[in-house]
């Protein structure tokens, strides 16, 4: 079904198991939107203008500590990696378990459980990881791009989540400062390539924004593939106000710590411990995930199942004491 495929599929959820107020939890997005996208007035006369595209830009580059020379924006990650994926050549490996995409982009990629394991060609993974949260030190990553630039491989990092990863709260409830970007590394020199996302952190992902950091050479490239207006108006705009918005963003990380620690209390009062975590999902595992997933989808709750694993699910942050109640309700309840 859909939403083992990928998270908000609500209208295959709604034809299964009815209509009704949904509470969506199988996206990992913010649910907590950054607000200032209601009150913006957008130009949808004229075509964006190429001043306002690199404005956008100089905004989430300076957000993502990197020269602004390696960043492009995208309509959305998931365009950006398919497109990379046509420009790479050479042997490639993906890092299980993960995204979809990351095992469609490059024909005949290979999967890996240990990163240990890939001494040539590009590996592409997710940093932090999804669905289980999995979280590489920079350290890491950085000892990995090295060993794959000496033979001429590329590192391709997916870091949709890194905005949010950035603060979580320790059992004790202090807030733990972690690094994950490793963006400011990325240079003509490095083989080196990072996505981020919009969307995710910003509750936005109907903008459809992402952005690639990577040397020169490669940006050219895509965007020649992505040719004149690669993203809308309203993506430029929403985005550039956004990534400057910085009290927002770290009061929301902090929020989002908090959220966090919510969703593991309710959690482990119905006797699911969490096996992986990011400040924006936790994934946990039952016996039978779609049984847990049908009974939770029969209260109109939408989960994340994988057809992978039949025992994991991953749920989202439900965004407020109503929902966590009603989440905490359906699971008692079974």
């Amino acid at each position: 079904m859909s939403w083992t495929q990928h998270g908000g599929a609500l209208a295959a959820a709604r034809a299964a198991f009815g209509d009704g107020a949904w509470l969506d939890l199988s996206t990992g997005i913010n649910p907590h939107g950054w607000p200032g996208a209601d009150g913006m007035h957008i130009d949808w006369s004229r075509l964006p203008g190429e001043d306002d595209l690199r404005a956008l830009e100089m905004a989430a580059a300076d957000y993502f500590g990197v020269d602004q020379a390696y960043v492009a924006a995208l309509p959305g990650t998931e365009i950006g990696l398919r497109l990379l994926g046509a420009l790479l050549d050479g042997p490639a490996h993906h890092l299980t378990p993960t995204y979809r995409t990351h095992a469609e982009m490059v024909a005949a990629s290979t999967s890996v459980a240990d990163v240990g394991l890939v001494r040539d060609g590009t590996l592409i993974l997710a940093n932090p990881n999804n669905p289980d949260g999995r979280v590489l030190p920079a350290r890491d990553l950085l000892a990995i791009h090295d060993r794959l630039r000496r033979r001429g491989g590329w590192l391709v990092v997916d870091e949709a989540f890194a905005d949010a990863g950035a603060i979580d709260l320790t059992p004790h409830g202090a807030n733990t400062d972690v690094s994950i970007s490793i963006a400011p590394h990325v240079s003509d020199d490095a083989r080196l390539i990072l996505f981020r996302s919009f969307g995710k952190f910003f509750g936005l992902a109907g903008v459809r924004l992402g952005f690639v950091i990577a040397p020169r050479a490669v940006i050219a490239q895509m965007r020649a593939l992505l040719g004149a207006w690669p993203v809308s108006a309203a993506a430029i705009a929403v985005g550039t106000a956004a990534y400057r918005d910085a009290g927002w963003i770290m009061a929301m990380r902090e929020r989002l710590a908090r959220d966090a620690a919510d969703l593991d209390a309710v959690l482990l009062r119905c006797g699911l411990s969490p096996i992986g975590r990011c400040p924006l999902f936790r994934l946990v595992e039952v016996a039978d995930a779609n049984a847990t997933f049908t009974h939770l989808a029969r209260r109109a709750i939408l989960t994340r199942p994988f057809d992978y694993d039949p025992r994991w699910l991953r749920l989202g942050l439900p965004g407020g004491k109503d929902a966590l109640e009603r989440l905490e309700t359906a699971l008692a309840d079974g």
